[in-house]
């Protein structure tokens, strides 16, 4: 096992880690802002503008797990300064884009880059800490991922506050150059492992799965049934089915091999499978959640941009400054246990939300935004800490490349029941919002009951 970079090489190691992951995680929701001057400078439909945002998280989505088993093979550093140069470059692709077209297929090549820098940060991270401080480093890596998740937007209203939209990609090219010269410095190599060549059907199977089950479920929640523009309501169902065969056939053909793609012989570990189904139900709660608040402070509350991004900016605060601590606490409790109670918080902080009065103050609001911002960030760094360690070390360029599916995938599966919610009921009285904020009590309860399986007294067996 790795015994991590002595200081300061650690340090810089993380720093460059971290802006990776923070440039990756952000360009998924920083272009959400400038859809509406993207789709009136390129002459496109609104529709058909959010296939800027659409086509980055679907060359994620599909590219993590092969990128990960990639690092396995040839090494979790280069494929992080692969992944990285082409993410920077590709920025340039998206600032000349003259139609909607060309900045889509753009978002595509950047979306591959970042699944590369995705895939294996978490490996990277174990290579960078000794284990005895791994905790923290897991911590401050949940940090990043957690604030640049919601800073996306923040960035964006500032940058088209003074210049076209071009300029939310162009941020990209200095900080990548600057990120790329200081990981080729810094980063811990690592000895590939020798497990034979990619198997390509295997990785068409991984990206058509997720591509149709992602499609298919998004036109689902936008239309829930209702006549609404887009896609028939048949046809969102038929790639809906048609992913979830195509996933049959890629995991029976999974269960076969030594090391598999999709790393089913870590899903037969149960702790390891426990924290999965944890983190999934818990970033498909904050989802549900952060999608709910726009509606509830702007529509039902009839609050202003400013005073409602303050009030949610609660959320995110918490996340900060609960996540350190509890890394340092790992060492000394149970991950199912600390990820149990943050939680169990977070369904208390998200249950109230659903209960406030009409007229709630911004006070009201923010203690129970925090609460569950609380909850998040004690849940978050002992839960990825456990996905991570559970692995083998030979397998943790797998595991790094499932933490980051579960996030995406639960993020996916939150938007989605929003989009299901706000079209069978009603936004300005309240109701959908409530509705939603029941429905993610719920799903971070299920993800405590998850995360405390993982609690077993010290006579059970193994």
């Amino acid at each position: 096992m790795s015994e991590g970079l002595p200081t300061p090489e650690r340090y810089w190691a993380m720093t460059a880690i971290s802006l990776g992951i923070a440039l990756s995680v952000m360009d998924a929701s920083i272009a959400n802002l400038a859809l509406p001057d993207i789709a009136r400078d390129l002459g496109a439909s609104a529709s058909a503008s959010v296939w800027v945002v659409t086509a980055y998280q679907l060359a994620i989505l599909g590219l993590l797990l092969p990128f990960a088993s990639l690092g396995e093979r040839l090494g979790y550093r280069r494929v992080y300064l692969w992944g990285l140069s082409l993410f920077t470059v590709s920025s340039l692709g998206c600032i000349a884009a003259g139609s909607l077209p060309m900045l889509a297929g753009a978002r595509v090549v950047q979306g591959i880059g970042a699944a590369g820098m995705m895939a294996v940060n978490a490996a990277l991270v174990r290579m960078t800490y000794p284990p005895e401080m791994l905790g923290r480093g897991i911590a401050l890596n949940s940090v990043v991922v957690a604030t640049s998740s919601v800073a996306g937007p923040t960035i964006a209203a500032a940058v088209l506050s003074v210049a076209p939209w071009q300029w939310i990609f162009a941020i990209n090219l200095p900080l990548g150059v600057v990120v790329l010269w200081l990981a080729r410095k810094s980063l811990p190599h690592a000895e590939p492992r020798p497990a034979g060549p990619l198997r390509l059907f295997d990785t068409l199977l991984n990206i058509l799965m997720f591509s149709l089950v992602f499609l298919g479920a998004d036109a689902i929640g936008a239309r829930a049934g209702l006549d609404r523009s887009g896609m028939p309501l048949p046809a969102a169902a038929g790639l809906l089915a048609a992913g979830v065969a195509v996933g049959i056939v890629y995991v029976r053909r999974q269960l076969h091999q030594e090391r598999p793609l999709l790393p089913v012989d870590l899903l037969r570990i149960r702790i390891f499978a426990l924290s999965m189904c944890t983190s999934v139900s818990a970033f498909a709660a904050q989802t549900l959640a952060f999608v709910a608040l726009p509606f509830l402070l702007l529509e039902s509350q009839g609050r202003g941009h400013m005073q409602a991004g303050f009030v949610i900016t609660m959320w995110p605060v918490a996340t900060v400054c609960v996540a350190p601590f509890a890394g340092r606490l790992i060492a000394r409790h149970p991950g199912g246990l600390l990820g149990g109670i943050g939680l169990a918080v977070m369904a208390l902080g998200l249950a109230a939300l659903g209960l406030l009065p009409a007229h709630a103050s911004a006070l009201d609001m923010g203690w129970r935004l925090a609460l569950c911002g609380a909850g998040f960030g004690l849940f978050q760094s002992p839960n990825n800490h456990t996905i991570v360690t559970s692995a083998p070390i030979a397998r943790a360029g797998a595991a790094s490349g499932m933490l980051g599916s579960a996030r995406l995938t639960g993020q996916s599966l939150g938007a989605v029941m929003a989009g299901v919610i706000f079209s069978l009921t009603g936004v300005r009285d309240g109701t959908g919002p409530a509705i939603a904020f029941a429905l993610a009590a719920g799903l971070a309860a299920t993800a405590a009951v998850f995360s405390l399986l993982r609690v077993r007294p010290a006579s059970s067996p193994a």
